[in-house]
This record gives structure tokens, sequence and C-alpha cells, in this order.
């Protein structure tokens, strides 16, 4: 049991909700039931450690088989400790330290994907998280991060995946450029999501094809640069009052109306 939350080890843990710690040991926290509950449903090598209350494993009896079954200890805590290590205000109970385990744009593209979501300079960690899950639900194949987006391990990050992380490979630390070219090389159009772009409806056809979306920052939306290297450039209609959409609202609409005509052309 461990209880003290000023202990060498749960400092450690904690330690893991900044960006340094993270790629310094190149692991990183996961919180509550469902994120543990994923991580050891579909990806239970990554798993480091597991803390848990006794309550909290009481209440979530699955996680602790699972983790039984997938040979991970359990390390029992008090809630101070708990909440010591955690991000948020109330962890429910379960925290988790996984190895980070991103894929290479390389692969993404030698697979030959239908659907695939670019991330350039996206900042807020709600939106990156919020994107990887719309992208898990539409069926994507791949999430790239480029540029300066925000780290996918962030703890709000995945905490808004809401286990998607472990369903849908993630490339990170790539040029936009090369993320491009390499789309390209394996057949896939690359469309951007901006204000300025074409008419959506118009081009709805087009959305048939293999196609890697790409979304920009929050505020700036895609430099002249990032939109000169995608083949078109395309615009969600607004139909009420509102100024705009948010990012992974709009992200959301653009990979789910993709998965719907890559389905209907079969």
């Amino acid at each position: 049991m461990l209880e003290n939350p000023r202990s060498p080890r749960v400092r450690a843990v904690a330690k893991l909700t900044k960006r340094s710690a993270r790629q310094e040991t190149g692991l990183f926290l996961l919180e509550g039931p469902q994120a543990a509950r994923e991580a050891l449903a579909y990806k239970p090598e990554t798993l480091v450690e597991l803390f848990a209350t006794q309550t909290a494993l009481d209440k979530h009896a699955d996680v602790r088989d699972a983790a039984k079954d997938a040979g991970l200890e359990v390390v029992y805590t008090t809630e101070a400790v708990l909440d010591a290590m955690a991000d948020t205000v109330t962890p429910q109970g379960i925290v988790a330290v996984a190895r980070q385990a991103p894929t290479s744009v390389r692969e993404v593209f030698a697979a030959s994907p239908r659907l695939v979501a670019i991330c350039e300079e996206v900042r807020d960690p709600g939106n990156l998280g919020t994107i990887i899950r719309a992208a898990d639900a539409a069926g994507a194949d791949a999430v790239v991060l480029t540029g300066r987006t925000v780290d996918p391990y962030n703890p709000k990050v995945v905490r808004a995946t809401t286990g998607s992380l472990f369903h849908v490979p993630v490339a990170v630390g790539v040029e936009l450029a090369t993320a491009v070219e390499k789309a390209h090389a394996a057949g896939v159009q690359v469309i951007a999501a901006d204000v300025g772009g074409g008419d959506f409806l118009a081009s709805r056809d087009l959305l048939a094809r293999p196609t890697a979306w790409l979304f920009g920052n929050e505020a700036r939306g895609l430099e002249d640069e990032a939109l000169a290297l995608a083949d078109l450039s395309l615009r969600l209609p607004i139909y009420g009052a509102a100024e705009s959409l948010n990012l992974a609202t709009a992200a959301s609409v653009c990979l789910y109306e993709t998965a719907f005509a890559q389905r209907t052309a079969g």
C-alpha cells in the first residue's frame, strides 16, 4: 500500500503531467477506469504500472481482472496518493503509467489508408483529443500531428480521446511537407479545411477518394504555405448566425462526411 503522497515513487508519476518528464522518460499518465480499461483491452503491452484504491477496484472489477490477465501488478494506494499523482481533481481512484507508442508517418501511408486526419499547429488539448476521438469513430486509419501541435500524451488530450488514443495510430514530430509528400505518394488527396476554401457541398463527390484532411490552428487557421501544399481547400457552410464552427466540431463533420462518401461508394 502506497500511503505517502510525497514519496519518490508518487512524485515520479506526478511529474508525467509535465511535457519535459514525458519526453525524458517516454512515459505518460492515464487517469480513471475508462482510460485504464481501453489501454488494457487494446495496448496492454504499453502499461507499466497501475495504481488504484481498494474501493475503485471493487467498483471496477473488470479493470482488476484485465490487469491480472495482462500480468500487470496493481499497486494499492490511499486517496491522498491518487490525488497527488493525478492531473484531474477527481481521478476516480485509478491512475496508470504507460509507454508512449507513436507510429511513424511512413508506416501510416505505407498501409494504403483511405482516411487520415492531419493536424497542423493544433494547440488546444481538448480539440486535439476530440479530433482523435472523432477520427477513431469515423473509422479513420490514422492521425498525423505536424508542426507545433500539442503533445498527444498531454493528460488533457488523453482524457479527451476517451480511449481512442489506443485505437487509432498517431504519428508525431512530422513536418507538414513530409506528411503531404507521403500522402501523395500513397495516392491520397490532401484537402484543407479552411474558411476561405471552396464550396463543400459542390465537392462532396471528391470525398469518395482516399483522403487526408488537413486541419489548422484554432485561432489562425492554416498559413498560406500550408494551404499551398493541399490539393484543394473546402469550407463548411454556416446556415445560422454563428461566426464559425469550433475546430474539433468542424473536423468531426469533415471526417464523417468522408466516411459516409467512402462507404457509399463501396
